[in-house]
């Protein structure tokens, strides 16, 4: 397969970098631009401080691209660019990405500007894979990946939908790496005393949540019919969101059976062929140990993860404290890697699902 040349809007931050990181030997996607602030424009990118734990992986000689400047479209242009992987604040974002989608270049965007905009799908792949239909239509091609905090509460949450979901109440204990790498250098937060409250976090997690798990139509999506209670907060951990759920079914539920879809949940056989797909979607545990389970392929953890050659690293959901309350009520908890599966990889496994479904043309 051809490598499409691509460019990352993001050069300093922890999801730009961590994209930068996935594209430094990704099979179907070559990182051939960086847009970037006007702080950062002009400078190359070995210049601009690495904020990854890793060490930063051979990237290409790049110079960095002012993304609001007058001639960033044209350079883009000239340089062949036909994807573009989005890791920006909202009011840049609103900015630029409708601006590339009409050149004609693909945008996948961690941001939360168009999230649930009607003609442009909002996906978790092994949830909503069939939301992908409307890219590349009435908008065109432009999808955008959930917030992080939703991908550990809903995987599992779809993978017991059978028995018919009434109601979901969640709690989560994020990274701090969720808030960028300005807060991991703040000395309260890194002495485990960050401001725990994250303003307008649940009422996104709650929104996108009926949404990922509605149904599409010709007016778009149908949001789910389900009760749902989030609150929110911060934590004193560099990476990894975790989430203590409770749910109420309307059909009756057993231990077994819970363990059993949980344990059988999977990927459509198209998915599976995607570089980032993980070996499973949940990776079920008996306890979540969030020091030692934050990088999961789905079969096995890394305690060494090199996150530039193995693609499949951290983008499982981790699953465990399973316990079915009475025959209509679980409880559980969940964690993953926040700004792998949670933001840059989950973006990037939109880009492979579309590219292997033949949603991007070609040139």
């Amino acid at each position: 397969m051809r490598r499409r040349p691509a460019v990352v809007l993001g050069a300093s931050g922890l999801v730009g970098q961590r994209m930068q990181q996935r594209l430094a030997n990704h099979p179907w996607f070559e990182l051939a631009a960086i847009g970037g602030s006007a702080a950062s424009a002009g400078k190359s990118l070995e210049e601009i401080p690495w904020r990854l734990e890793q060490e930063r992986p051979p990237l290409p000689h790049l110079q960095v691209l002012e993304i609001l400047g007058e001639s960033f479209v044209k350079e883009l242009q000239t340089l062949g660019i036909e994807v573009a992987f989005s890791c920006l604040p909202s009011d840049v974002a609103n900015q630029i990405e409708p601006v590339l989608v009409n050149c004609g270049i693909a945008v996948f965007s961690n941001a939360s500007s168009f999230r649930r905009e009607l003609g442009i799908p909002l996906v978790i792949p092994d949830i909503n894979p069939e939301h992908m239909s409307e890219f590349n239509s009435s908008k065109g091609m432009h999808a955008c990946a959930t917030n992080c905090t939703l991908v550990p509460m809903a995987v599992p949450i779809a993978a017991l939908r059978q028995w018919d979901v009434v109601k979901v109440s969640m709690r989560s204990e994020q990274a701090l790496s969720g808030a960028g790498w300005m807060l991991l250098e703040d000395e309260d937060a890194r002495n485990g005393h960050p401001d725990p409250e994250i303003p307008g976090e649940a009422e996104k997690v709650v929104q996108e949540f009926l949404h990922v798990m509605g149904e599409g139509g010709e007016d778009g999506v149908v949001p789910a019919s389900i009760e749902v209670d989030v609150k929110c907060q911060r934590v004193g951990r560099r990476d990894g969101h975790q989430v203590f759920v409770e749910v109420e079914f309307k059909q009756p539920i057993s231990q077994q059976e819970i363990i059993m879809a949980l344990k059988n949940h999977d990927w459509s056989q198209q998915l599976k062929l995607c570089p980032s797909t993980p070996l499973r979607p949940i990776h079920l545990v008996d306890e979540i140990d969030a020091d030692n389970h934050l990088w999961s392929d789905g079969i096995q953890f890394s305690t060494c993860p090199l996150p530039s050659q193995s693609l499949k690293t951290g983008m499982a959901v981790v699953v465990g404290n399973v316990q079915v309350k009475d025959h209509y009520n679980l409880a559980f908890s969940a964690y993953s890697h926040n700004t792998i599966r949670g933001a840059s990889g989950g973006t990037l496994l939109l880009a492979e699902q579309a590219l292997i479904e033949d949603r991007i043309p070609e040139r």
